[in-house]
């Protein structure tokens, strides 16, 4: 399969047989939303950033709560969670996906707000893949990211919605990067991923904003 970002917490992880399409935006976000084909599209909440579906063609099944899904060969798991340390008192509710793909375990966080709990941690832990917020204000900053990893331990770590220029507020990539005991990692167009060649250790792999 082959995983794109998109901007913010939306990517495109396109397998021979479906393409999945996470958490699209609207372009108030302050990126620019392409147009894309997916047959099936994550939402992690209804927040417009994360939510917005009129930019998506080819019909897709839409997921938006917990729940076991199976489509075009595709599994979703989808767990509730919260968008707060504060049981969802204060941003309310947030549902992470674990999806399996061509033998590939993925896990998108969505607007995680909090450490998961151990049961959390037992659902979500050993991903292939693991998608997680790094960019603090209305997510987990960068300290609380890479504890989030060292819970999961996945075999490639892709942070999302951090600090760009189009999204100032948020905090910068490069605090988690330093969370992580890295000085640099270079930025990729996209990255391949298959049940074998995944690392055997951690890896930290930041994909650039590439707008369609």
């Amino acid at each position: 399969m082959e995983i794109t970002w998109l901007g913010h917490s939306c990517f495109k992880i396109k397998g021979k047989e479906a393409t999945v399409v996470t958490d699209p935006y609207d372009e108030t976000i302050g990126y620019s939303c392409p147009r894309l084909s997916a047959n099936i599209v994550t939402v992690s909440h209804g927040h417009p950033g994360h939510s917005y579906l009129s930019r998506i063609d080819g019909n897709p099944k839409v997921i938006r709560r917990p729940g076991e899904y199976e489509i075009k060969g595709v599994f979703i798991m989808g767990l509730s969670n919260f968008h707060d340390a504060q049981q969802g008192s204060q941003r309310g509710k947030n549902v992470a996906y674990l999806i399996e793909m061509e033998d590939v375990r993925l896990c998108h966080l969505g607007d995680l707000g909090h450490l998961p709990s151990s049961r959390q941690v037992e659902e979500l832990s050993d991903p292939g893949v693991l998608f997680v917020p790094v960019g603090g204000v209305s997510t987990t900053d960068a300290k609380m990211a890479a504890e989030i990893v060292r819970l999961l331990r996945p075999r490639v770590v892709i942070p999302m919605h951090y600090g760009t220029a189009g999204v100032p507020r948020l905090e910068p990539l490069s605090e988690f990067i330093k969370e992580m005991g890295l000085r640099e990692v270079l930025p990729q167009p996209k990255i391949s991923i298959t049940s074998s060649n995944l690392p055997q250790e951690t890896k930290v792999v930041v994909l650039d904003y590439l707008p369609q």
